[in-house]
């Protein structure tokens, strides 16, 4: 989106420098220009809608609090773990792409939970203090040694990734035989209006 927005504001200057050259038409220059940017500006409101797609696909109106507190509810009503959901802190509104990378990286981690901590308890929580917002998912499983684990396995370099893509950080603590606990912490910064999260 960024790039998008970052080509119109380039071009837009465009419109009424266009050269005209010996032999050139500037009309039909200047209108090829205008097209361009036209284009440039459609991608960009497909770009806007996406993003709020996105956040209303995965997070179905609900708010962030509540829609993690259905995954552990669902993981807890198959019988196969006891999960807890925790909250700590304010609530506090943000930004729709915070909102949809911490469901997604609380997904992920959830599954890999489910998939290969051979756990039967799980706690995810999420505390908010006035700067950063911190995601935590801990286990009572069999662990494994970081160290030894490629972390594609388990999904943590997604997971780092997308931390990193909310300026903020990712952890793991485990060992053989103690569990597992990831950890996601995010700067908090105020929230944009739909324009602003596609446009910046």
């Amino acid at each position: 989106r960024r790039g998008l927005s970052n080509a119109y504001r380039r071009n837009t200057p465009a419109r009424n420098q266009v050269p005209s050259e010996s032999g050139s038409d500037p009309q039909l220059a200047k209108r090829a220009v205008h097209k361009a940017l036209e284009l440039t500006q459609t991608s960009l409101e497909e770009a806007r809608r996406s993003v709020l797609d996105l956040r209303a696909a995965l997070l179905e109106g609900r708010t962030l609090t509540e829609a993690l507190a259905l995954l552990t509810e669902d993981i807890s009503r198959d019988g196969r773990m006891a999960a807890r959901f925790e909250t700590a802190g304010a609530a506090r509104p943000l930004p729709s792409r915070t909102e949809v990378g911490l469901y997604r990286m609380a997904r992920e981690a959830l599954s890999n939970v489910v998939s290969h901590a051979r756990a039967d308890r799980v706690t995810l929580r999420l505390a908010t203090t006035p700067h950063e917002v911190m995601l935590s998912i801990e286990d009572n499983g069999v662990g494994f040694e970081p160290s030894e684990v490629a972390g594609e396995r388990y999904g943590l370099v997604g997971i780092g990734e997308r931390a990193k893509l909310l300026g903020g950080i990712a952890s793991v603590e485990s060992s053989a035989g103690m569990g597992t606990r990831i950890e996601v912490r995010v700067p908090v910064m105020s929230p944009r209006s739909p324009a602003d999260e596609g446009g910046r």
